[in-house]
């Protein structure tokens, strides 16, 4: 197998193809953004809305990066919990999903182009195996704040 078409075959597990765990799209299908903001009484947990966004932000920088397009949007870390304030406005939370679409729509898109080569280049695998994982990482906690609310498993 190619090694692009092995890191675009694990990008969509992580993404919207069910492997042995649910990938994020699953995670978050049919939520409310009033689901999308709660948190736990008591915790310090970032809620689903913050941590999509978090993968939103990392998503769109890889693909500048990749595209070598100046980015111009540097958060830290924390700072990108927060790039779309929740809001209980059911549109809002709808576009930040389709936001959270587009970026693996548009880093998908950028991988297919890139060669072996370019692969080597920066270290590209890695990174790209990094924003993987991370996804995956985020998209458990999503499944547990909807599990801790009563809102999982999602209605698909």
């Amino acid at each position: 197998m190619e090694r692009t078409n092995f890191l675009i075959e694990v990008l969509d597990s992580t993404f919207d193809k069910e492997s042995w765990y649910a990938p994020f799209k699953h995670a978050v299908e049919g939520l409310t953004a009033e689901q999308a903001m709660w948190k736990p009484a008591g915790e310090t947990t970032k809620n689903i809305w913050e941590n999509v966004n978090h993968l939103i932000y990392y998503k769109e920088r890889l693909t500048a990066n990749l595209e070598d397009r100046e980015w111009t949007h540097h958060l830290d870390g924390d700072q990108t919990f927060y790039l779309i304030q929740p809001s209980s406005d059911e549109k809002e939370w709808k576009d930040v999903v389709e936001r959270a679409n587009n970026a693996q729509r548009n880093l998908r898109q950028t991988l297919s182009t890139l060669s072996d080569r370019e692969l080597d280049q920066n270290l590209l695998d890695r990174k790209l195996l990094d924003i993987m994982l991370h996804d995956a990482y985020h998209t458990g906690q999503i499944m547990q704040l909807r599990k801790m609310q009563g809102s999982w498993p999602s209605t698909r």
